[in-house]
């Protein structure tokens, strides 16, 4: 068996095991453990410095995810209504999602597909969905961009994830092959120079990283990222705005600085999807934009995403940004900048 899969095999599942390491009450973890999954791998654990820190609100189980929020919702993003294929969302024209894996090294107590993984959810896509997910990809000309998506897509063994890559580069029409996966960050050790070779091949290629706190940005990590990277992958990464994890323009500052350091190139800062569960981790739209707003101007460019709202039931996402522009006088434009101070700009 390769390293990583017996490492990963020792993910902690257990929320008694939680509870001693952290003295936290087990009764609430395990409840909320039986309606959602729930995995820490042991790098991802190695990290926690403390119960209720930045890491530990990410995937330890919490009983208020058991809190009922009617305003909430079981598919937010309206997945399973745009679904016209096993293994397939198609939400937008030219680009869609290709669901390739069941399972994640450790699950996100914040994910937005809580509903189909482990505790009564769909088990990983067979040889048969994947197949008619791909035939519906070659079948629609108009797709020209896939992400390959699950679960974590780097969990599947190298074979495996090498016949999705090789069947989407046959398709003539296909131009953009992602991968979306959080494996760098919770299990570094997946990252191996095999894997690497393997992605070389299908170049171009690009990887959508989810980092959500500088804590995670530890030495393995940095190193899985930098054999990405070495490999030719164009690495960018997507970030979830977290109440009590990365709700602060200094830490936000912090990981965007150090993602691009990696080679990553900060792309989106993602709100909280409204999923069923997650109300706890919900921040106010206010407090997205303000981020942006302290980072334009005050660090590189490259190092400010996109604010996203994915909306509700497949609405699509929108970005918000800081309203820099204040009014008209004639043909003067005043707009503020990133130091508050009005300038003016002559229209046309």
């Amino acid at each position: 068996m390769e390293k990583w899969k017996q490492i990963l095999r020792r993910g902690v599942a257990d929320p008694a095991e939680i509870a001693r390491r952290f003295g936290v009450p087990e009764e609430p973890l395990r409840r909320a453990a039986e309606r959602f999954p729930f995995r820490i791998s042991p790098h991802y654990l190695s990290l926690i410095r403390a119960a209720g820190d930045p890491l530990y609100r990410q995937c330890v189980p919490d009983g208020r995810e058991l809190d009922p929020a009617p305003e909430l919702l079981e598919d937010p993003l309206g997945e399973e209504a745009h679904s016209p294929a096993p293994c397939v969302v198609h939400r937008y024209h030219d680009h869609c999602l290709l669901l390739v894996s069941g399972e994640c090294a450790t699950y996100c107590r914040f994910c937005t597909r809580k509903r189909r993984f482990g505790c009564g959810g769909r088990s990983a896509p067979g040889r048969a969905e994947l197949a008619a997910g791909i035939a519906y990809i070659a079948a629609h000309r108009e797709i020209r961009d896939v992400l390959v998506s699950g679960g974590d897509p780097l969990l599947l063994d190298d074979g495996e994830l090498e016949a999705v890559l090789r069947d989407l580069r046959a398709i003539r029409h296909v131009e953009i092959v992602r991968i979306g996966t959080r494996v760098p960050c919770m299990l570094p050790e997946r990252v191996t120079r095999g894997l690497c070779r393997m992605l070389k091949k299908y170049h171009p290629l690009y990887m959508n990283v989810h980092f959500n706190h500088p804590a995670e940005l530890a030495a393995p990590a940095l190193e899985a990222l930098g054999r990405l990277a070495d490999a030719g992958v164009v690495l960018g990464s997507q970030t979830v705005l977290l109440r009590g994890v990365n709700d602060d323009p200094g830490t936000m500052r912090k990981l965007m600085e150090g993602l691009l350091a990696a080679r990553v190139r900060p792309y989106y800062l993602l709100q909280m999807d409204l999923v069923r569960g997650g109300e706890h981790f919900r921040t106010p739209l206010a407090t997205g934009v303000g981020i942006i707003d302290a980072l334009r101007g005050h660090t590189s460019g490259l190092a400010v995403p996109h604010f996203i709202v994915d909306l509700p039931g497949g609405g699509g996402k929108v970005e918000l940004v800081p309203q820099y522009l204040l009014r008209r006088e004639g043909k003067r434009v005043i707009f503020r900048n990133h130091r508050g101070e009005e300038c003016v700009y002559p229209e046309v």
